[in-house]
């Protein structure tokens, strides 16, 4: 943006700040050409040429096209930025669905396991509960394995009588 504005400026017109100490003398100029004395660096004054109108008119065009061109380009540059917002914005509420139903489900899974865990625990429970009458039976079982042993030594006894 600035080269072509550079290349304007830097030919035969003057630069910027050369435009800026020659509109503040234009007072100055009107009246008459005069030179300024200004010290040089050995305490010598040099004499600066007068600065025409049109010159002056020209630099503020430049300006004037700068700026057109500097204001353009913030426009594109605050609307590059609406528009990279916007996609941010878009996809930061499209993950925010994506936490909402993937939270939803992990809901729906975990509810689920739980009830299938109180399940077991209750099966469990019953299972316990029914098993807790099994030591009588295991004992009667013992009795009865006992009784049918002593039964049938005495079956075998009987029976092998020479």
């Amino acid at each position: 943006m600035k080269g072509g504005a550079e290349a304007e400026i830097a030919g035969d017109r003057p630069t910027s700040s050369e435009t800026l100490t020659s509109a503040t003398e234009l007072d100055s100029q009107s009246t008459g050409p005069e030179s300024t004395a200004d010290p040089g660096e050995d305490g010598r004054t040099e004499s600066e040429p007068p600065v025409s109108r049109t010159e002056i008119l020209r630099a503020l065009e430049v300006v004037e096209r700068d700026s057109l061109a500097i204001s353009e380009s913030f426009a594109s540059l605050f609307a590059s930025l609406r528009m990279a917002l916007s996609q941010v914005t878009s996809n930061s509420v499209d993950h925010m669905h994506c936490f909402s139903d993937a939270a939803g489900r992990l809901q729906e899974s975990v509810l689920d396991a739980a009830t299938k865990g109180n399940r077991y625990i209750n099966s469990c429970l019953r299972l316990n509960e029914e098993l807790k009458g099994i030591d009588n039976l295991a004992a009667h079982l013992k009795i009865l394995r006992r009784n049918v042993d002593a039964l049938d030594s005495a079956v075998n006894r009987l029976l092998r009588i020479p």
